[in-house]
């Protein structure tokens, strides 16, 4: 059994182990997933964020990290061609041979094929041409790649073509004042001449509050374009050290994007949305799941200590644990070990309870019997004393006989009385089990018989035994086994007629020894032999003619089942009573084997 309970124990903590792992890891999971989302989002912001000055260094390295580039080809996202026209931009990727192996709204004057010096040159001076030029090298896995990201500067040239046709000593003359003011008017663009200290000393279009520029607010309009409402071209004149600088509103175009980090952000969202949803949604299952067996539980120990152990769990609470066919429900499945505990648990309180209920009502009954049964002996002897102290009669000697007798009968039933009060408290404190030793019946059973023949003051009962032929051994304590034979002979004397005949039998029946008690005396009813092992039974009954209290017949049943026996009763009013007790046969040593051969051998010869 505790081999049993053991490994049961080791399952179901494998069961709750595995259980509550899969759920930590769906649980980090989750976790996991809601991580990366969020670094999809954020990424997803600073590339945007990148992209909305709408930089071409920007743009050049967010679309690097979307194209896919093999030997001599580069896919590019279908989007980025859209958002180059959209921006006016073109897009050429050159190979280690100068070599365009990608070209995406690219001028006709741009060339397909560059030189190692014309790459340097661009990537120097970022122009080509009328474009200005932002570029990029990549070297991926020994794949040597260059981009050439481009925009026609008009504006740049206008202002070139400008400063050649009509500035005077780095200056804009006063005759052309008015016509360059009104062509930069046109465009909503200011001309401004600056000194090599940055400050302004013509300013003609649109005008501005700016009186002059710090050293990198020039680079910040330049290089960051879309955080500012204004562009910018630049022609610088190195004689004169003076700057032509033109400005103009920014065109109110759609700044470019991410559309596959987008689409990661959006296709990430929804799945880390629905796992934590699922993970919500398991949560609340599990709370669900676990809360209600523990509430279940909680109202089953609510009425567990209201003392209610027959209903633990009700109709209802049933009808939810079990189905039809009795099985468990998947929801309780887990606790099917736990739940039969309980229900074990409640099933052995409800008969601890039921016979502490039962005991003390036969302890009531047994006190009132026992009060009554020492009261009627205690009154005569109590009579017959103040009697005798008196002195106020004269008494003949058989008188004096006649009281001492029942003097001596009824102190001898108060002693027994009181003999058989202590034997049941120690009965609780000592078992009959303990101690066990070899035991031959049938000269243990002669022997006790020939006590109560040899004893004079049974005249009135006829005693007989019937011995096996051979030895007949059990484990037993020889006291325990000695006041069992006398609790049953002594109720076949005391509630039996005088002449009756108690016959005592031993014999073997298999691997058990049984010892049978029989008279042909009174016998009983059915109601006296169906309580005939209840303790205080007897002493429940008020007729005097009936001795004891009813402790004799319930400590010899429980010095039977301490030798692991059993005793049954066969009796009908008129017809005598049998009492048949079987034990368990002791393992035969050798020496008692060769006496057992020794007397069949004997018996055979006599035969």
């Amino acid at each position: 059994m505790k081999k049993q309970a053991k490994i049961k124990r080791v399952r179901i903590a494998r069961r709750l182990g595995l259980h509550f792992t899969i759920q930590f890891l769906m649980t980090w999971l989750s976790v996991i997933l809601t991580i990366f989302v969020c670094l999809f989002a954020i990424l997803h912001y600073l590339g945007n964020e990148q992209l909305r000055s709408s930089s071409p260094a920007g743009i050049l390295e967010s679309l690097s990290t979307e194209a896919i580039v093999n030997d001599n080809s580069v896919e590019i996202p279908s989007f980025w061609p859209e958002q180059l026209v959209e921006l006016e931009y073109w897009l050429q990727i050159v190979n280690d041979q100068g070599e365009v192996i990608y070209a995406s709204n690219v001028p006709e004057e741009i060339p397909g094929r560059y030189t190692s010096s014309q790459l340097l040159l661009i990537n120097d001076t970022g122009r080509l041409n009328k474009h200005r030029l932002a570029t990029f090298y990549e070297d991926l896995a020994g794949i040597r790649i260059f981009y050439l990201l481009g925009r026609e500067d008009v504006n740049g040239e206008m202002l070139r073509e400008w400063f050649n046709e009509y500035a005077e000593g780095g200056q804009i003359p006063v005759s052309v004042q008015t016509l360059l003011g009104n062509q930069a008017s046109n465009l909503g663009a200011s001309l401004r001449v600056l000194d090599n200290k940055g400050r302004t000393i013509q300013s003609i279009g649109s005008d501005t509050n700016l009186e002059a520029y710090g050293a990198l607010d020039l680079i910040k309009l330049r290089n960051a374009p879309g955080k500012s409402d204004t562009e910018l071209a630049y022609y610088y004149d190195p004689f004169s050290e003076y700057t032509w600088l033109l400005e103009w509103p920014k065109p109110n175009t759609q700044t470019a994007n991410q559309p596959m980090f987008r689409t990661l952000i959006i296709v990430s969202s929804i799945v880390g949305g629905s796992i934590l949803l699922l993970t919500f949604g398991v949560s609340a299952w599990h709370g669900y799941r676990y809360g209600g067996p523990l509430l279940l539980f909680m109202r089953g120990f609510e009425r567990m200590g209201r003392g209610e152990y027959e209903q633990v769990f009700t109709e209802k609470e049933r009808r939810k644990i079990f189905r039809k066919n009795g099985r468990f429900r998947a929801r309780y499945k887990l606790y099917r070990e736990v739940i039969a505990g309980f229900s074990d648990m409640a099933d052995e309180l409800a008969r601890a309870r039921n016979e502490r209920l039962r005991l003390e009502q036969s302890r009531e009954e047994w006190m009132a019997g026992i009060s009554h049964d020492l009261r009627t002996p205690l009154a005569a002897v109590q009579g017959y004393g103040h009697l005798l102290e008196s002195g106020q009669f004269q008494w003949s000697n058989e008188e004096l006989r006649n009281m001492g007798g029942v003097i001596r009968e009824k102190s001898g039933y108060m002693l027994e009385l009181l003999q058989d009060f202590s034997l049941t408290f120690e009965l609780k404190n000592h078992t009959p089990g303990e101690n066990l030793e070899p035991l031959e019946l049938n000269e243990f059973v002669r022997r006790t018989v020939l006590r109560y023949v040899n004893d004079a003051s049974l005249h009135n009962a006829v005693f007989d035994f019937e011995e096996n032929q051979t030895p007949v051994i059990i484990l037993a304590n020889s006291k325990w086994f000695q006041r069992l034979l006398d609790n049953l002979i002594s109720n076949a004397v005391k509630h039996n007629d005088s002449g009756t005949e108690i016959v005592l039998c031993v014999r073997k029946c298999g691997n058990e020894a049984v010892i049978e008690v029989r008279d042909n005396g009174s016998g009983m009813d059915e109601e006296t032999k169906s309580r005939l092992f209840d303790r205080y039974y007897r002493g429940t009954n008020t007729d005097e003619g009936v001795d004891g209290a009813g402790l004799g017949m319930s400590i010899a049943y429980a010095v039977v089942t301490a030798h692991k026996g059993t005793i049954t009763v066969d009796s009908k009013p008129g017809k005598g009573t049998l009492i048949i007790l079987t034990f368990p046969l002791a393992p035969l040593l050798p020496e008692t084997i060769s006496a057992d051969q020794h007397r069949l051998e004997k018996s055979n010869r006599t035969t």
